[in-house]
């Protein structure tokens, strides 16, 4: 692709696409930034005019209604937001930071909030702090409005897009339906954080660490995506598109020769096999991809039924969205994982303490453990919904024994209260753990000892192996799941498992690198749950090689001693897998 527009960052989900952006805040409490052009700063000035209008109407209507109610003195204070809003400089301010700076309105009306508070900071006094938000308060009115206005005219609309912002969160991975969403495009970002981990789920075309990235996009702007590199071009060419779509139907190409083979399995021509499982976040995942060629789901988000809804879902939404699942997979397993939420997984009705480190703090299954309800009532619904199909329950952030006691006691308490109301249970439903926590891997063979079944959250598991917050940007170079010291955990795991004669599955990021499923099927897993785009090329991966080479390469990866040696070694194996390409497709993708 030629270099001119042409900004380098780092892949993060595969895929090819092109189309017109829209920046959006990551956080509901961010204001998007982006440039506009000389034509467009009229139609600016006048958005801006409209939501400041607006708000003023509100305004006077509030203050006409307090002062029916408790006199003129008490509504004087809504008179005195109205006169705020027509201040000719504070509005000379933010039409000339638009004109001249040719930003978007919501970013020049932030600027002025931020001065006013840094100016009226300055002077001593709460009185002057009380100042800072009497005069603020409007402005932040007309902010809201329109930020308000903006999503709306995106989420009312049927076009598709390419996101863009600041940072990759939850949040802007699921900003729009998937249906809409070309690729997702920002500054900064974990590879490997809750934000990427979606846009890999959802085979959203992805690409983060683009420095300056907002400051040179317009609104609407034609961008091109490519995931698989890590590159993204802005207003591209003539030259520059007919070169795009030549390696986007090259692509398209491998993945349709990859789709003419899903029904095979991923199992080696000696019969050693390894079972492809999906992950999927909610009902509507099942109409994206080919449920005959799926082996089944091993892992089913529960939280995604509780962010989508604006109060906590009752058991009888839960029990038809659990069973829907069930009776599509037609019998074959699906691994649901109870509520697993904190960090930066938020219920916008539930709101949890501010954390200092989230990721340690108050999250997963110590949630549902200390609020009892939500966890009765999810439980309860998944137990309702058990004779459709084949259900496996998953408990997420183990860290004790006790805790797993915990989950079995209500368990069983639940299906015996079920049973005696009248209600038709399945005889068997395995309930496994989450190995994420490392006091669960030191304890491995206890937890074993517990469960039906493991199944290795790898993307927290790093994390807390190596000390890195997988969401935070500065140490995100950190978080490297090829650490010699993961390789070993896995290997502890498998071993366990084996020893133990219980199913172990890894259903983290991880498992996605096809090369990296074989040396996970290598050291005894025999399955991996990964996002549905991830399945045919990891049983093609499979394919390909035959178990003593399996094992010999899980064994040399076992004994890398730094992830640079491990990748090496991934590296040549991955260039010996595409050397055999798939019928009909060209090496490589």
């Amino acid at each position: 692709m030629p270099q001119r527009n042409a900004l380098q960052g780092h892949p993060v989900s595969p895929g090819l696409a092109v189309g017109p952006v829209h920046v959006i805040g990551d956080r509901p409490d961010t204001v998007p930034l982006w440039t506009i052009s000389a034509e467009e700063v009229e139609a600016e000035t006048q958005r801006l005019q409209g939501a400041i209008k607006f708000v003023s109407d509100e305004i006077g209507m509030q203050q006409k209604l307090l002062r029916a109610q408790v006199g003129e003195q008490d509504a004087a204070i809504f008179g005195m937001q109205r006169v705020i809003l027509q201040d000719p400089r504070a509005l000379e301010q933010i039409q000339t930071q638009i004109r001249e700076q040719r930003i978007n309105a919501e970013s020049a009306v932030q600027g002025l909030i931020q001065r006013l508070s840094d100016t009226l900071s300055r002077l001593e006094g709460g009185g002057a702090r009380g100042a800072a938000a009497d005069f603020s308060e409007p402005w932040k009115r007309v902010l809201d409005a329109l930020l308000q206005r903006e999503r709306e005219a995106i989420l009312s609309g049927d076009d598709k897009v390419v996101l863009a912002a600041a940072d990759l969160t939850p949040r802007v991975a699921t900003y729009l339906d998937r249906s809409r969403l070309l690729a997702i495009v920002t500054e900064s970002g974990g590879r490997f954080s809750h934000g990427a981990v979606l846009a890999r789920s959802l085979g959203i075309p992805c690409v983060i660490g683009l420095p300056n990235l907002l400051a040179r996009l317009q609104q609407d702007m034609h961008i091109a995506v490519d995931g698989n590199e890590g590159r993204v071009q802005l207003a591209p060419g003539p030259e520059e598109l007919e070169e795009f779509h030549r390696r986007q139907k090259r692509f398209d190409s491998r993945r349709a020769a990859l789709q003419a083979e899903a029904p095979l399995p991923g199992r080696t021509a000696d019969g050693l096999e390894l079972n492809v499982l999906a992950n999927i976040e909610g009902v509507r995942d099942l109409e994206t991809f080919d449920l005959g060629s799926c082996e089944g789901v091993g892992l089913f988000r529960t939280e995604f039924l509780y962010m989508e809804r604006t109060q906590f879902p009752s058991e009888e939404e839960q029990y038809r969205v659990y069973r829907r699942v069930l009776e599509r997979m037609r019998g074959r397993p699906v691994t649901m994982r109870l509520l697993d939420i904190g960090g930066d997984k938020q219920l916008p009705y539930f709101k949890t303490p501010r954390e200092a480190n989230p990721a340690l703090g108050w999250r997963g299954i110590r949630i549902s453990l200390e609020w009892r309800d939500l966890l009765r009532v999810q439980l309860r619904a998944l137990l309702r919904a058990s004779p459709a199909g084949d259900l496996r329950i998953l408990i997420p952030m183990v860290g004790s024994i006790h805790e797993i006691r915990e989950i079995h006691a209500v368990f069983d308490q639940l299906r015996h209260e079920l049973q005696g109301q009248g209600y038709e249970v399945s005889a068997s439903v395995p309930v496994g753990a989450m190995i994420e926590v490392p006091s669960a891997l030191i304890l491995i063979e206890h937890v074993l000892a517990e469960v039906d079944f493991v199944s290795v959250g790898t993307n927290d598991l790093v994390q807390y192996l190596l000390a890195v917050d997988r969401d935070n940007a500065r140490v995100a170079h950190l978080y490297d799941p090829y650490h010699p010291a993961v390789l070993t955990a896995l290997a502890r795991i498998a071993d366990a498992s084996r020893a133990a004669g219980k199913r172990c599955a890894v259903c983290g990021d991880l498992a996605g690198d096809p090369i990296m499923s074989l040396v996970l099927l290598g050291l005894g897993f025999d399955s991996v749950s990964v996002a549905p785009h991830f399945q045919l090329e990891i049983k093609y991966a499979v394919r390909q090689f035959e178990r003593p080479a399996i094992e010999e390469l899980a064994r040399s990866a076992l004994a890398s001693r730094s992830s640079g040696e491990l990748r090496k070694l991934l590296s040549d194996a991955r260039s010996h897998l595409y050397d055999r390409p798939a019928a009909g497709s060209k090496p490589g993708p």
